[in-house]
């Protein structure tokens, strides 16, 4: 027996360069640029691009009859295995251009879902990934071709019996009824685990940013955790936390699935749960990939999605990550984000600027604090030894009734403490 190989796939990448795009996502190389780096991750090798400038998207396939002449000599051309879209498209454009190419196409949110699919590891990134592929799978179920609407045979399925399509759909809906069990299950055990969290006090940061803006070196770096790492989008798709010191307190530092343009809306539902968890954090740490031209763009998809996600009104710190990557011309430029309360320049890889960040962090963490004066009666001794191992205390002074303290609390201490405030 010889060992063969799985051949590489190889694709065309193809897009509609429209007014209203340029505006959200940069031009179209840079959106094809994008997509390059998602067919290199999910494995394909990109042959050839091709665009067409059109006000909207053909609603039958997608781009106009000429361009996909134009698309189908490039293909082959090539020996393209396969073409790839902007775009999501409607079931009708990916059969139609499908049919008129002779190929197989994927667009944008499949080959997302196949990255996701690919990269997801703990048990709960694969239920969400498999949620969100299924209902991809099921929006984009149609009757067409006699593969699809074929009659069952045999004994206990004569008469109209059940097509091929309507047994697909039956199976991926009771599919999901599942999941979505799986999912309320895996919510419940979130809430608890968030519950405990916020009872013992500890502040919680969050790390977001755009996919391979360098969350996870960031991570690595910070705590010490040996966290994956690598150099390709969507590295990390499984929230991971940990303990860290800080010069004043003991945080809480969470990595989350990083966020692209055009993420497929199904997907997000589905991580709702991951994602959740940035409603609950004290400070938001938004990592930027600034040696990345589109930088910008990046940097507004972020805020958008966690508009999208109702997570407004938290302090954030901007991090300028991979500044080593800048050329000398550039290096001393003064990068500044309005929406941020402090912006941090660092390189992670090389461990540049993890002191001043770490500053940062305990500086925008101080001034969320409130600080209480309570008075702890002598008979109530073990209140002080409490006080001093979950709250920050600032000053001491004996008095005739008890001990005069200054402190910062948070959380179940802020509670059992708040009765003896003065």
């Amino acid at each position: 027996m010889q060992e063969t190989a799985t051949p590489t796939e190889t694709a065309i990448l193809a897009g509609i360069d429209d007014k209203e795009c340029i505006g959200l996502y940069g031009d179209i190389s840079e959106q094809l640029d994008e997509l390059a780096e998602l067919a290199a991750t999910a494995g394909a090798t990109v042959k050839g691009r091709l665009t067409q400038r059109r006000e909207n998207v053909h609603p039958g396939h997608y781009l106009g009859k000429g361009k996909i002449e134009e698309l189908k000599d490039l293909a082959i051309s090539e020996w393209a295995s396969m073409v790839i879209c902007n775009d999501e498209l409607s079931p009708a454009q990916l059969r139609n251009l499908s049919d008129m190419l002779n190929m197989k196409v994927l667009d944008r949110t499949a080959l997302i879902l196949d990255i996701f699919a690919m990269r997801a590891r703990s048990a709960e990134g694969k239920v969400q990934v498999e949620m969100a592929q299924l209902k991809y799978r099921l929006s984009h179920l149609t009757g067409a071709g006699r593969a699809m609407s074929r009659l069952g045979g045999g004994i206990g399925t004569r008469g109209p019996g059940e097509t091929k399509l309507e047994t697909d759909r039956r199976q991926i809906r009771e599919k999901l009824t599942r999941l979505r069990r799986e999912l309320a299950e895996i919510r419940d055990r979130r809430r608890l685990l968030r519950h405990n969290r916020e009872r013992s006090g500890i502040p919680v940061i969050s790390l977001v940013g755009y996919t391979n803006a360098g969350k996870s070196t960031l991570m690595r770096l910070l705590s010490g955790a040996d966290v994956f790492v690598e150099d390709k989008l969507f590295a990390t798709l499984d929230a991971t936390t940990r303990k860290i010191e800080l010069g004043t307190a003991e945080v809480l530092l969470t990595d989350t699935v990083g966020f692209i343009q055009k993420l497929p809306a199904d997907l997000v539902e589905a991580f709702k749960s991951t994602l959740e968890e940035l409603k609950y954090a004290d400070i938001l740490l938004h990592v930027v990939d600034v040696s990345n031209p589109a930088h910008q763009n990046h940097m507004g998809v972020v805020y958008q999605t966690l508009a999208s996600l109702e997570i407004g009104g938290k302090p954030v710190i901007t991090v300028y990550n991979k500044t080593d990557k800048l050329d000398r011309d550039n290096q001393a430029v003064l990068l500044a984000d309005p929406r941020a309360e402090v912006c941090v320049r660092t390189a992670a890889v090389n461990r540049t600027g993890r002191d001043e960040l770490l500053n940062a962090m305990d500086t925008v963490l101080q001034s969320l604090r409130r600080s209480i004066t309570v008075l702890l009666p002598f008979s109530q001794g073990w209140l002080m030894d409490y006080a001093h191992k979950n709250c920050n205390v600032i000053s001491r002074e004996h008095t005739q009734d008890g001990v005069l303290l200054e402190l910062y609390a948070e959380g179940e201490a802020l509670g059992r403490l708040r009765e003896l405030m003065t």
